[in-house]
């Protein structure tokens, strides 16, 4: 009997749950649907979907499984009490606006550190201890921490990705004192480890609860991004990753950390590397303010992708950049637009990609090594007509990767640590 490992992936819109074996084929992957987005909503969503693996792979499957790990987005965080009881609704990763507490963190923070400005992870857990009027909260939790924590029966544990934005310091391992200055309740902070460290078993009522085996181990995991990095299987120095989903997305396996808030660039540890990159604000969701999926499927059919239209676009879905360049007031350029739809939408592809191509130039400008292999990850990575587009503009190495899915990942991180 082979060992199985678990990935759960709460991504935004829902979660899954992957099983993998030694040889990292997939063995079976199934959904659960959030039925609100309070922290209880998350695990009920982790719940049916490990219900749902229950029924799929049978009891002698569930037993089998000997790890698992959780990813989640990052900068999602609750506070809860010492049994794990939410004394706050959660922050989302993309809360944002809070001035003030921005103003607590900038007299104390190094100068470019990622905490710095009102949309930081910092902020936003500043503001949620804010919400918590008769003190009651226990542990701050990230997303991935409130559900491993279920699963384990007890909180405290985070990983070094999940908590770099709150103010973790990856270099010298420890939440630096200066947050103390800012009037953050530091006891509120959990032990962070290194991405995939064992952090305990699986508490015996879930267990009994979902079919595990009692002694089924429990690891730390990582963001959903950085699973979705994972599950390509790129793990070399100068292996990227283009996540073309609503946003772009890029990281880049470096041997160098590189930080550089101008720019929106930032760095997780993983094993002995870095994974260096940032996130733009265009991507697909800029797509989708001027064509339907329907369209743009039919549309595609008629691009030329070799012939260049070189009209400078550069796609966003509002107001505002973050990477290449880190610019809020930066307006999305879509004109001037061609009198036929299939052009434009060549146009917008071809402007896409152009950001693409300028988020590795400035990686590389940075002291990155240059991408051997970009693998695609996204829904954009599906059509034939942007990758082409992308191998014209970004790289030739472009490839397509076999699997995409964060919750496969993070699987396979229960096996590479």
């Amino acid at each position: 009997m082979t060992d199985l490992y678990l990935g759960i992936d709460l991504g935004t819109s829902g979660i899954r749950c992957a099983v993998v074996d030694a040889n990292r084929t997939v063995i079976a992957m199934t959904r659960g649907t959030y039925r609100d987005t309070s922290a209880l909503g998350w695990w009920h969503a982790v719940s049916e979907g490990l219900r749902h693996l229950h029924r799929e792979i049978g009891d002698n499957a569930m037993r089998r499984i000997t790890c698992t790990a959780v990813d989640g987005t990052s900068g999602t965080m609750v506070l809860v009490d010492a049994a794990l009881a939410p004394v706050t609704e959660p922050l989302m990763y993309n809360s944002n606006g809070f001035d003030a507490e921005a103003a607590l963190i900038a007299p104390h923070a190094p100068k470019g550190d990622i905490t710095i400005g009102p949309s930081s992870a910092l902020a936003r857990l500043l503001h949620l201890q804010s919400m918590d009027h008769a003190g009651r909260g226990v542990y701050m939790c990230h997303q991935a921490d409130f559900i491993l924590a279920k699963l384990r029966g007890t909180g405290g544990a985070s990983d070094e990705n999940n908590s770099l934005k709150t103010g973790y310091d990856p270099v010298l391992c420890v939440w630096p004192d200066w947050l103390e200055l800012t009037g953050l309740r530091c006891h509120l902070l959990p032990d962070v480890y290194p991405v995939g460290t064992p952090v305990g078993t699986v508490h015996d009522h879930v267990a009994e609860q979902f079919g595990f085996s009692a002694s089924m181990i429990l690891k730390v995991g990582t963001t959903d991004s950085i699973a979705a990095f994972l599950a390509t299987g790129a793990n070399k120095v100068g292996e990227a990753v283009t996540s073309l989903g609503t946003t772009l997305a890029i990281k880049l396996m470096s041997d160098t950390r590189i930080e550089d808030v101008a720019h929106g660039v930032y760095s997780h540890k993983v094993g002995n590397h870095w994974l260096v990159g940032g996130a733009s604000n265009s991507g697909g969701g800029a797509l989708l303010a001027h064509f339907s999926l329907e369209e743009i499927d039919a549309l595609s059919m008629q691009v030329n992708p070799d012939k260049a239209l070189n009209l400078g676009y550069y796609p966003l879905l509002g107001t505002g950049e973050r990477f290449p360049h880190n610019d809020p007031a930066q307006r999305s350029v879509t004109s001037p637009r061609p009198p036929e739809d299939h052009l434009f939408l060549q146009a917008l592809l071809e402007g896409i990609a152009g950001v693409e191509a300028q988020c590795y130039r400035l990686l590389g400008d940075l002291g990155a090594p240059a991408p051997c292999a970009i693998w695609t990850a996204g829904g954009g990575g599906k059509s034939d007509v942007w990758t082409q587009i992308r191998k014209r503009i970004v790289s030739g190495n472009i490839r397509t990767a076999p699997h995409t899915e964060a919750a496969i990942g993070t699987a396979m991180l229960c096996i590479d640590t």
